[in-house]
Formats: C-alpha cells, structure tokens, sequence
C-alpha cells in the first residue's frame, strides 16, 4: 500500500475488514508515520470494525532522546518540505515554536537543509541522526550556526535524516521582531496602560508576554 493506491486497497479489503484479521506493517518504523494507513484506519472507524495497534520501531523519539535536548514538550513536523515557499512556513513554525521539533530530512535534501537551518536556527542547538540502531548510527550535535562545517554529511544513508531543533523563540529575532512595531506602541501607550500595551502586543506577535513587557517597559523609558 502506497499513497497512490490506499483507496483501491481499502476498497478491495473493505468486505473482508470484518470477518477477517488483516495486519497492517511496515518495512521500516511505523505505519502511519509519515507513511500511508490514515485512510485505512479512518475507514475501520467509520465502519466500526475493531482497531488495535502493537508498538512499533520509530526514529523519532531515538533521536529525541539522543539529541540532549529537553524533550518534555516537543512536535513532529513530518518531512522537510520541497518548495521555496513552504520551507520559508516550516521554519518560521519552528523557530516560534516553544517545544523541542523533530523532522525528516531525506538524503538528497539533506545539503540544502543544512544550509538554510545554519541561517535561520543560528542561535538554537540542534542534532542531527541517522541510521539510528544501525551498524553506522550517527548523532551529531551543535549550534545551529555551526551546522555549515557538515554540509557534506554523507548522503548514501538509506533512510532519512531525523532532525531534533531546540524549542523557545530566539532572543534576537523576537527583539528585532518587537522593534518592527515600535510607531504602533507609541501610538498605543497614548492611548492604553502598559498592561494593555503588552497584552495587544503579545497578540499581535506571539512573543512572550515577559518579553513583551520588558521591552516596552524599557521603550516607554526611553520615550520619557
């Protein structure tokens, strides 16, 4: 079963689901995962034929437990994306998110990956794994600013590279961030408390709100 012929399969087993077992595997971590079953499972539930899963191997949470990152809190953001367009989406998601995130990189992206994570995570730590339990099983760990000196990782691994970034909005970016409305506060604290100014501020971006009030506080300061 593929993402191209799901719908065929579940149409040929759909008579079949509720007097036979049937199992679903897969050749490498586990069904569902950033591989196709979702349709099949959706189809058990709406038809009410019983579904159990059995544990299976994933390189997500090896690499998270590799990675010497807090993992208490963390998002699995699939696959690294192709396109200009949603690489620029994913890595903003990633750079605003608070949890630790953990992604796939397939080989042939994996030099391009680099690059662009050596810009935009430069103040995160990061690590990178592949062929986790393997006879070559590899972690790597740095600051994302440092990632440049492996952008000739070896790309004949024969399964994907498993990414692990820092979670937490990067200091920097969320100051340069905040200075962009600097006109628009103005315009607020001559109208509104600092506690409203903070608070509109914080919706606006998503910044932490500590941030947030440090900051404005300090530019109305500035302003007296």
């Amino acid at each position: 079963m593929h993402d191209h012929n799901e719908e065929l399969i579940i149409q040929k087993l759909s008579t079949k689901l509720k007097s036979e077992k049937i199992v679903l595997i897969s050749d490498a971590g586990s069904p569902l995962i950033s591989d196709p079953g979702f349709k099949l499972i959706r189809h058990c539930i709406k038809n009410e034929v019983n579904v159990s899963s059995i544990p299976g191997p994933t390189s997500i949470i090896p690499a998270l437990q590799l990675s010497g990152l807090s993992i208490n809190k963390f998002c699995f953001a699939g696959f690294f994306p192709k396109t200009n367009g949603k690489i620029k989406d994913f890595v903003d998601k990633i750079n605003k998110s608070e949890a630790t995130s953990v992604f796939f990189v397939s080989p042939h992206k994996m030099k391009r990956c680099l690059e662009i994570l050596s810009v935009e995570f430069q103040d995160k730590l990061v690590s990178i794994s592949k062929e986790l339990t393997k006879f070559n099983e590899k972690t790597i760990r740095c600051k994302g600013s440092d990632l440049k000196k492996f952008a000739s990782i070896d790309k004949t691994s024969k399964g994907e590279f498993v990414v692990v970034v820092e979670g937490g909005y990067s200091t920097q970016k969320e100051e340069l961030n905040i200075k962009n409305y600097s006109k628009e506060v103005e315009k607020l604290l001559l109208k509104f408390s600092l506690t409203d100014v903070v608070q509109i501020v914080h919706k606006l971006t998503g910044i932490n709100k500590n941030r947030v009030y440090k900051w404005v506080l300090n530019f109305k300061k500035s302003k007296n």
